[in-house]
Parts: C-alpha cells; sequence; structure tokens
C-alpha cells in the first residue's frame, strides 16, 4: 500500500486544483493520499469529489505554527472540521496571510519590483495566499528568474528585503487543538532548513498531545530520517512521511515519499477524542 500523507493542491499554495491532484494521486499509484492545504480544508470536497474506490483520501491540514518566534509547521489529520476553536484559529491564520501578502508585495514595488496585490490575487485564484503566489508574481515580472530565486535575502526569504511576519499560532497550542479536535497531530519536516525542532523539544510537545514526527520527507537524508525514526520510538510517536508536494511549484512528485502502512494504522487509531 502507497500512502503519501503530505500533498498540496491549489486550494493553498499548490498549483493544481484538487481534482487534477487526485488524478496525478491515482496515476502514481498511491493507494491513501492526505490533502494537507495549508491552513484551509477549502480543497477538500472536489477533491472527495473526484476521488473513487481505489483513491483514500484523509482531510488534513498544514498548520502555520510559531516556535520561539521561529515559523515552524504541523500536519493536522482527521480532526472536527467544525471545532470552534479549530476554526476560529485557522481563520484568524487565514487573515492575517491576506494583510501579510498585501505588505510583502508594498515592500517589493518598493524595491523595483512591477508586481501588485491584484496580479498576486489573480495567481491565488482565491486560495489562501502564501509566499509561492508572490514568488510567482516575481517571477513573472522579470524581478528573478524562476519563483524559487524569489526566496532569498533579496526577496521574501524570512528576514528578506521584503519580507513581512505574519500570525500564526504557538506549537504546543496548536498540537493541544487538533488533538482537542479528535485530530492527530504530527510535525512536519522538523529538519528541514530553516523549519528544524530540537529533539528535547519534541519530547517536550508529547505532553501537548504531538502524537507522530514526519520522518520520510524529501528534506530528510538517510542518516536523519534514521536519528527520527530512532527518537520517535523512544517517545512512542508514529513516524509518517509524504512527498509536500505542490505541483510544478517544486516538482517533488506525488509519492516520492511514503508513509509505512503500519504507522498509517496506527495513525487511525488515534483519531477521535482524546480519553
Amino acid at each position: 500500500m502507497r500512502i503519501d500523507l503530505h500533498v498540496h493542491s491549489n486550494a493553498s499554495d499548490g498549483t493544481d486544483d484538487p481534482a487534477e491532484v487526485v488524478r496525478r494521486a491515482r496515476a502514481a499509484g498511491l493507494d491513501v493520499m492526505a490533502l494537507t492545504d495549508h491552513d484551509t480544508q477549502a480543497g477538500l470536497a472536489p477533491a472527495q469529489a473526484s476521488s473513487a474506490d481505489d483513491l483514500t483520501l484523509v482531510p488534513g491540514m498544514e498548520l502555520s505554527c510559531l516556535l520561539d518566534g521561529r515559523s515552524v509547521h504541523l500536519l493536522g489529520y482527521l480532526f472536527d472540521p467544525d471545532d470552534a476553536e479549530l476554526r476560529a484559529e485557522t481563520a484568524q491564520i487565514r487573515d492575517d496571510r491576506t494583510y501579510r501578502a498585501q505588505a510583502m508585495v508594498a515592500k517589493a514595488r518598493e524595491l523595483g519590483a512591477d508586481v501588485s496585490w491584484e496580479q498576486v490575487a489573480a495567481i491565488a485564484g482565491g486560495a489562501v495566499i502564501g509566499r509561492p503566489h508572490i514568488a510567482r508574481a516575481l517571477a513573472e515580472a522579470g524581478a528573478v528568474d524562476t519563483p524559487a530565486d524569489a526566496f532569498t535575502a533579496d526577496w521574501i526569504a524570512d528576514g528578506g528585503r521584503a519580507y513581512v511576519d505574519r500570525y500564526a499560532v504557538e506549537l504546543p497550542r496548536a498540537i493541544s487543538l487538533v488533538r482537542a479536535a479528535g485530530g492527530v497531530p504530527v510535525l512536519a519536516h522538523p529538519r528541514s532548513a530553516g523549519y528544524e525542532i530540537a529533539d528535547e523539544v519534541i519530547a517536550r510537545l508529547v505532553d501537548s498531545g504531538l502524537c507522530g514526527i514526519e520522518v520520510f520527507h524529501p528534506d530528510h537524508d538517510l542518516a536523519e530520517r534514521d536519528r527520527l525514526a530512532g527518537l520517535a520510538r523512544s517517545l512512542g510517536l508514529i513516524t509518517t512521511g509524504g512527498s509536500d508536494d505542490h505541483g510544478s511549484f517544486n516538482n517533488h512528485g506525488l509519492g516520492v515519499e511514503t508513509t509505512p502502512p503500519a504507522e498509517y494504522e496506527l495513525l487511525l487509531a488515534l483519531a477521535g477524542p482524546r480519553p
């Protein structure tokens, strides 16, 4: 069984609509896929409408969080979408994403980039706006050669000249919110550059309800996967994996990283109201 538990659509910062993501998942031979758009589940219904019996679609979301003032990400699976506290938190995150993107566009214009808010909004197409949309606008304007080139100190990398901070929920609270909503919180790519979370911090997060670590990710080399898997075993956490595919934006490819079937079964067993 091939299981990819980290996938994005154009409901956030992926390039493909949910139906196309589902088509690609089936073409890649996936049996299970989690749609984990940033701070929204808006793509879930159209994805479900396009799925078939040969593909299990797992409801999920990648939450924008803060840890000691740094941006980190949390994957949440199988939570109650009508949970009032979690809905309010994600709504605030989405609203602030818009204000932040507008401020970043203004900064980019001050730096000489011929971009506009209308252009960025059109690229996003009603989706939750993120930096990849601004990066694509900068590339279209010729300010950078490719969208990836926008993620530098000259433009929109963390601390860059056109970078603007935004609201995000503190990581321990996000974990508690997902768990209280009956979901399964899993740290996303905790060894990706800029998103690192130390072992001792991960150990403390278990008290907040952390259930797992994303071990199998394109940013993690084999040695790091071994270290994370050992840490997960010592803490009683599940280990997940996923491509973190954003369509043509990062070209990872659906299914390039997967979750072991036994770990997926453990994830399913953890879902539901907290005892």
